[in-house]
């Protein structure tokens, strides 16, 4: 009986809780109904909110977005492409000047085709938040918006045009490198070239150049670029084998040269000229010593190969074996003038010869006639000299180079005086039995004396070394013809 009426309480119990949580029930749905409403509610508002964003800029770029600080954000692509279009316009006035010596090339805006890229960056600028991956997306439009995304645009240009400007200057500018040769055989250099340092455009810095240039001027915002010249970076390509380290008689360097011209002179002289030339070329003068140009030249005749050709000889221009030898005398006084060396001997022409003065003032000459009349000059240095010798037919120019080691002496020769002059006599006709009848052959050229001098001074270190006053007495010379008599 007593388990049985526990029983019932307990039932009695469960009902009562049952009865109280059917009240409670109620309220807990209208919270939850709420709820999810209002989760519900705040979902469509982002959605739609979303909607109408992404409507507004369906066609347009996001907000933020900046392309070289400018924003661009709410703008079309076709705007930006516009903008960028527009911009590109200051670079047609631009204009580039290449320069190297007297080497010089110049690009316009036009030729180099200097733009922006506008399409690339209106590409870039709408494709923020439009990477079709959700959350990349949603970050990147929320980067924009907050906080700003800069693009940095790209230039353009022609670099096919660039490419083919600086190839054709580096051909015009790129020196190869030459190593020494130098062989000594019988007391005389009979092999010589002294080393070349080379040189070579630097294509890639110039581009390098051109590209920091053009971006200097989008940076600077510039409206209207000034032209500008770029000075081409051009590298020394040393040799392998120098002057120097090529022989031990320290050779080393050009110190000092000499030129002159032999236009008109007829295939005799030129002949005489060059073989002369050739028996100076590669002769060594050893610290201390005198070089006399009759003892290096040696026998002038027909058995050494001279030819005839016009000489003074006895106040007349007469055919003599040789003829054209002074010129190769003349131009090493010279070479040894532009060196600095101490003259122990020289002697002016009896007249003023035509040839010395193509390219040259009155008075720097030096005849030579052995054995009264020698050129000679000491190597005063403390290294060897080499002599060499370049003659050239087709310009009608022969050269002495001089070739030691620089000591620091600088030559400074003061322009030819001419103090006074005499005019030529009358005018000498020859009868000349090789030549037809009725021909006339001029073979020398009137010139007026004169008397001149110039005063040549050697310094170093600030002090003058040496100092010496040359004088020339020319006498009055007529034009001479030649007429023929052959029948």
């Amino acid at each position: 009986m007593v388990k049985e009426k526990k029983s019932t309480f307990v039932n009695n119990l469960s009902d009562k809780d049952k009865t109280h949580s059917h009240k409670k029930n109620p309220l807990l749905h209208f919270v939850a109904y709420l709820s999810t409403g209002s989760i519900i509610g705040v979902m469509v508002l982002i959605v739609l909110g979303v909607y109408n964003f992404e409507k507004t800029y369906q066609d347009r770029i996001y907000p933020g977005v900046r392309i070289d600080g400018v924003l661009f954000g709410g703008k079309k692509p076709i705007e930006v492409e516009q903008a960028f279009d527009n911009k590109s316009q200051q670079f047609k006035q631009l204009s580039i000047t290449l320069s190297f010596e007297d080497k010089i090339a110049t690009l316009s805006g036009n030729e180099l085709a200097v733009s922006y890229d506008s399409k690339l960056s209106s590409v870039q600028a709408y494709s923020i938040g439009r990477s079709n991956h959700l959350l990349s997306d949603i970050y990147q439009k929320w980067k924009a918006a907050t906080s700003g995304i800069n693009l940095t645009s790209l230039l353009k240009l022609n670099t096919d045009l660039v490419d083919e400007m600086l190839t054709n200057l580096a051909s015009d500018i790129d020196i190869e490198t030459e190593d020494a040769l130098f062989q000594f055989e019988k007391n005389k250099v009979t092999l010589f070239r002294p080393s070349k340092t080379g040189r070579s455009l630097n294509i890639k810095q110039t581009k390098n150049m051109i590209q920091s240039f053009i971006t200097t001027l989008t940076q600077q915002d510039i409206p209207n670029p000034q032209n500008i010249t770029l000075i081409l970076p051009v590298e020394s390509i040393l040799p392998n084998i120098t002057t120097e380290n090529s022989n031990e008689f320290g050779i080393k360097e050009l110190i000092g040269s000499g030129r002159s011209k032999f236009v008109g002179s007829i295939p005799q002289r030129v002949h005489n000229i060059e073989l002369a030339a050739s028996k100076i070329n590669g002769r060594l003068v050893q610290p201390g010593a005198v070089f006399s140009f009759n003892e290096a030249l040696g026998d002038v005749s027909a058995t050494t190969g001279f030819q005839p050709a016009y000489i003074i000889k006895e106040g007349r221009t007469v055919l003599g074996d040789g003829g054209g030898v002074c010129q190769v005398s003349t131009t090493l006084f010279r070479a040894a003038l532009s060196t600095g060396l101490p003259i122990v001997e020289r002697h002016a022409h009896a007249y003023r010869v035509s040839y010395y003065e193509q390219d040259s003032s009155p008075g720097l000459d030096a005849t030579v006639y052995a054995p009264g009349y020698d050129l000679k000059f000491k190597n005063d240095t403390s290294h060897y000299l080499l002599i060499q010798a370049k003659t050239d037919k087709q310009n009608s120019s022969l050269t002495f180079e001089i070739y030691g080691t620089n000591d620091g002496r600088k030559a400074e020769i003061s322009k030819p005086v001419i103090l006074s002059q005499t005019p030529p006599p009358a005018d000498l006709f020859q009868d000349e039995p090789t030549l037809p009848r009725g021909v006339v052959k001029q073979v020398d050229w009137k010139a007026w004396g004169a008397k001149v001098n110039f005063e040549y001074k050697v310094f170093r270190n600030g002090e003058i070394i040496n100092q010496q006053t040359f004088f020339s007495n020319f006498q009055p010379w007529q034009a001479i013809f030649l007429r023929g008599t052959k029948d």
